[in-house]
């Protein structure tokens, strides 16, 4: 244990906040959905079956426990009747239309992009079309690191994961290897999430109210004044760095702490991670001849 080791205030999974600020989409809820679109490939479907025709092919709202789930259509390269953009804007046009007596204003709409590519352009483009009928784009659940990035770049919450999760499968098991990096190079805003099922790496900082979520480890080049949790999937391993640690709180696997009370006289980068007494952070250089350079003196003895 390093001499420069402070110990973050733990406290109990039930008493901690909440990182979301409400229950988490059900994926299986949207199984009905997307298991369809697997079962009418494998049938004996014509080719020239229009889009309209099939409903797993169209932009579709879903109400989920008070929040509206916004269906898109998959990518136009992976399907065999491709929705194209001007398509999926004519095609939410004309949900919100027919929907407009039965869509509560306000309302969270939480969008499963699923493997459709989005710019930011069109992401906007969708916020301001549903911002005509008073629903609040929430979240955007994704499974392209395009789409990903694009999403968090122009300030909304994200979620990416992999695309067996839309149907249904279980969550990657512990030891597989963990998706690639997601790298973001811009601030994290007050009230924006990131969610990823690997590492999330920010060049830049993250602000009191915004949230991380890596199922890896989070490495933040800037100051990290948000919530931050690392090892998601239950990886006691995983580690949290920043150049300037100042959380509101610190997540690591099921371990949770908040900051101490009294704010160090001088903030260096330093390193979170799970001791025996619970969360733990040391200045990194420390942390790195203490937890990393051990080994090689191991094998050098």
């Amino acid at each position: 244990m390093g001499a420069g080791d402070q110990i973050y205030h733990g406290v109990s999974a039930e008493s901690a906040e909440l990182i979301d600020d409400g229950e988490p989409i059900d994926i299986e809820a949207t199984e009905d959905f997307i298991l369809e679109i697997e079962s009418n490939l494998d049938d004996a479907e014509s080719p020239e079956t229009k889009s309209e025709n099939n409903p797993n092919l169209q932009v579709q709202f879903k109400s989920d426990r008070g929040r509206l789930l916004l269906l898109l259509p998959p990518d136009p390269d992976n399907s065999r009747n491709p929705v194209n953009s001007e398509e999926l804007r004519h095609q939410l046009r004309q949900r919100l239309d027919a929907s407009e007596r039965f869509l509560q204003p306000h309302t969270p709409v939480h969008m499963i992009a699923r493997d459709r590519l989005l710019d930011s352009r069109q992401i906007q483009d969708i916020d301001d079309m549903l911002g005509t009928a008073n629903l609040p784009l929430k979240r955007i659940y994704t499974s392209r690191r395009q789409t990903a990035v694009a999403a968090a770049t122009a300030g909304y919450s994200v979620e990416q994961q992999t695309a067996l999760s839309y149907l249904g499968q279980t969550q990657t098991p512990s030891g597989q290897v963990l998706e690639e990096p997601l790298y973001l190079q811009y601030t994290l805003r007050s009230g924006v999430e990131v969610r990823h099922s690997g590492t999330i790496i920010i060049l830049g900082d993250t602000n009191p109210g915004s949230s991380i979520v890596a199922e890896g480890d989070i490495f933040v080049w800037g100051r990290l004044r948000g919530v931050a949790h690392a090892g998601s999937g239950g990886n006691i391993d995983c580690r949290i760095m920043a150049l300037y640690m100042q959380p509101t709180q610190l997540r690591i696997a099921d371990k949770v702490a908040r900051s101490p009370e009294q704010p160090p006289a001088q903030y260096r980068p330093e390193v979170a991670y799970v001791g025996p007494e619970g969360i733990r952070i040391a200045v990194a250089d420390e942390f790195a001849q203490v937890y990393l350079n051990a080994p090689m003196a191991q094998d050098n003895a």
